[in-house]
């Protein structure tokens, strides 16, 4: 793993080992380590038992009861970052840990591509709105634009530096991606013809499109939060830390009317914005790991919100009040790393120790639960049409999942 690769998570196993280890200053050393030794084999078998190990030897978080997927991609040989699902065709695309990306069929596993001139994690894919293109993305910044259509030929590149995030416009072939440095990158693609929106001397991990395609919101490491017009390169509404978030904002999410944008920061807090500045505040900073949120479940009643956080709550809000509504039931809980809306009134979020959890976002109720991963997910994908997850994860897989019908 190179310097830069983005952190374990924190319920990693090796993280969680006790540090704390008396230091022996007396007696022989040969027999303090034969000791060692006897200890670390004494229970090896059932520590392999519980945890389970694959065919290299690494421990895995945990034993699966069951695998609920239809498909498991099992290419890549160290965490899978990211994932996309063409638009149209039976196709997705991986990124790894392994400094690789694979472009797979859903249905039978085969690779149609491999891309292995990246020298760093793949942290970033995505195919263009109409599925045309492919682009694969590193976090020291190379990023590489594939045409589908043409036999995976590469049409463009690019080396930005330090990548946090990088994305597909939602009607047009122009390609965006945020740095370490702050700066917004925004390209057409296939010509490169390039337009930089400058940074806040901080980093930005946090970007979204309004649904018009026509601005992009976006959070900055200072708490800093800017909607800028693409058309015109220029911010439109900016938040910064007097009013609005004091660190980093890490998830933030549109409304279906682009009038509503809800922000989650690194210190717990989660604010709503209109587009005069901040409205109202749905949590205060505390000691929740603020990690997903989203907003405005599409032709629902009333504007909602839903957060989500590390110790496994997922609370959803009513946005006009500014008030708690719901929260879901998990009796088992298990950190959120990632949410999204889903079809007949369910939320559905990715959560470490590698299960896939649906609830009913208007009662609360459980839904299901997807097994099948045996680490921590990294990321989720929902592809309505098909009614169809895909997910990455920790355990070096990907996985395709059906949507349990509601009961």
């Amino acid at each position: 793993m190179h310097d830069n690769t983005p952190p374990r998570s924190p319920m990693d196993g090796n993280l969680l080992e006790n540090e704390e280890d008396e230091l022996i200053y007396v007696g022989d050393a040969d027999e303090v380590l034969d000791a060692w030794e006897a200890e670390a084999n004494l229970g090896e078998d059932d520590e392999e038992e519980a945890a389970g190990e694959d065919d290299t030897g690494s421990v895995r978080f945990r034993m699966c009861d069951r695998d609920d997927a239809t498909l498991t991609f099992t290419k890549h040989t160290a965490t899978v970052f990211c994932g996309a699902l063409h638009p149209t065709e039976d196709l997705a695309v991986t990124g790894g840990e392994d400094d690789k990306a694979y472009v797979w069929n859903i249905r039978t596993g085969e690779v149609q591509h491999e891309v292995t001139n990246h020298t760093d994690s793949v942290v970033a894919v995505g195919f263009s709105h109409d599925g045309v293109y492919v682009a694969t993305a590193d976090i020291s910044g190379y990023i590489q634009v594939f045409k589908v259509t043409q036999n995976y030929r590469k049409v463009w590149e690019f080396n930005v530096g330090d990548l946090c995030w990088m994305r597909w416009h939602s009607g047009a072939y122009v390609l965006l991606a945020g740095c370490d440095s702050g700066e917004v990158y925004i390209w057409r693609i296939p010509s490169g013809d390039c337009k930089v929106l400058p940074g806040q001397d901080c980093k930005t991990e946090a970007a979204e499109l309004t649904h018009d395609g026509k601005k992009l919101a976006v959070g900055y490491g200072s708490g800093h939060f800017k909607l800028w017009d693409l058309k015109s390169g220029t911010p439109v509404m900016e938040v910064d830390s007097t009013v609005g978030h004091k660190t980093n904002i890490t998830t933030l999410s549109i409304d279906q009317d682009n009038q509503l944008f809800v922000t989650g920061a690194e210190d717990g807090s989660s604010y709503v914005m209109g587009p005069n500045g901040v409205l109202g505040m749905l949590i205060g900073p505390s000691d929740a790991l603020l990690e997903s949120v989203l907003v405005d479940y599409p032709g629902f009643e009333i504007k909602v919100a839903a957060t989500g956080t590390l110790q496994g709550k997922v609370t959803i809000w009513d946005v006009a009040r500014l008030t708690k509504r719901v929260e879901c039931v998990d009796e088992e809980p298990t950190g959120i790393t990632k949410m999204l809306w889903l079809k007949d009134f369910t939320i559905c979020a990715g959560t470490l120790g590698g299960y896939i959890k649906g609830w009913d976002f208007r009662s609360g109720a459980k839904r299901f639960t997807l097994d099948g991963h045996t680490n921590d997910i990294q990321d989720i994908v929902y592809d309505s049409q098909r009614n169809i997850i895909l997910s990455t994860s920790e355990d070096r897989t990907a996985k395709i999942f059906e949507v349990p019908a509601s009961q």
